[in-house]
């Protein structure tokens, strides 16, 4: 029987999203209300060391690997999904030496379920799939539950309780309220197969190369909000949006693990919560304050600044994680 997705979009739902950004701002009535959709915009770095409470819900814990399905919507060259790739397949790259991708997810093994199993440490590339712009390129978000449900009733990917259905959108794609308060979100929704109900997990990061850089690929671009006078770092891997993509699938990677259903791990309301990244927003290095990154590592032939290695040689620059045994948000440089 084909696969049937149930969605149920409520206002109220909620949707984790990530943005940096370079300053406080005020918002209107509308906005207030919007708040329930999505995280209210807030300093780079938070002024408080916040505590993410754990809310007695599953986590993508045990020892099977979380399962990545990778839709690409729209146009990417075959260098721009190397690098996702490579930054996924580097998750399992146990030999690289420390500051490294995987010990980066390290982090992750504080946080642990009912049963005290951590979140799992392997994450493996289970499926790809492209979308030659079906839905256009003008997308709410409604339509990312649309692709997944697509992919799944195609049986382009299979219905996995254990999976991340990613879906990634080309620089020329508007997607509903990205670049105004959001990078990314993840999400879930009920799939039914006969008699079998699944909770599936899906997730957008969009390119930010020609839409808002400085919104989400700062440091490597000029900040859209704040003082227009610094300078911005150079990319590792020459591609200004693929590299803020990385440290935005970064941030929805680690707040799906910890927090895939609601009531994981999370700081505030459930409908808009801060998560395992999103609550250590706009800090990659020691020393970070708002506006500035932090101390970071710099390639001496590229000038790429990165706190990261992984598969390939590459180099990536990753936001600090929420340590649950310090309480604190651990940089890797």
């Amino acid at each position: 029987m084909a696969l049937r997705f149930l969605f149920a979009f409520k206002l109220m739902k909620h949707i984790a999203t990530i943005c940096i950004i370079f300053g406080l701002t005020t918002q209107s009535s509308e906005a207030t209300k919007h708040f329930l959709h999505s995280r209210k915009l807030a300093a780079i770095v938070p002024s408080t060391s916040p505590i993410l409470d754990y809310h007695n819900g599953a986590l993508l814990a045990g020892p099977r690997a979380v399962n990545i399905y990778l839709l690409w919507y729209g146009t990417f060259s075959p260098a721009q999904k190397s690098v996702v790739n490579d930054f996924l397949s580097s998750f399992n790259a146990r030999s690289e030496a420390p500051p490294s991708v995987s010990s980066w997810w390290k982090t992750t093994d504080g946080y642990k379920d009912e049963s005290k199993s951590a979140v799992s440490n392997l994450v493996a590339i289970s499926g790809q799939s492209t979308n030659d712009y079906s839905l256009a390129k003008n997308l709410k978000r409604a339509d990312i539950a649309s692709l997944v449900e697509q992919a799944v009733s195609s049986s382009a990917f299979p219905a996995d309780p254990r999976g991340i259905y990613l879906v990634l959108t080309a620089d020329d794609v508007f997607v509903e309220d990205f670049c105004m308060n959001s990078c990314g979100f993840h999400d879930h929704a009920s799939a039914s197969s006969g008699n079998n109900n699944t909770r599936l997990i899906y997730a957008w990061v969009g390119n930010p190369a020609t839409q808002c850089p400085g919104l989400c690929a700062w440091p490597f671009a000029i900040p859209q909000f704040g003082s227009q006078l610094g300078k911005a770092l150079v990319s590792p891997n020459n591609d200004v949006g693929m590299d803020g993509m990385v440290m935005n699938i970064a941030t929805i990677l680690a707040g799906t693990a910890t927090n895939p259903f609601d009531d994981g791990y999370f700081q505030g309301d459930a409908r808009a919560p801060l998560e395992a990244v999103s609550a250590c927003t706009g800090m990659f290095g020691k020393g970070a304050y708002p506006g500035y990154p932090g101390s970071l590592l710099v390639d001496k032939s590229s000038g790429a600044s990165y706190n990261a290695k992984g598969v390939n040689e590459r180099m990536f620059l990753l936001p600090a994680m929420w340590d649950p045994s310090s309480a604190t948000c651990i940089t890797l440089s």
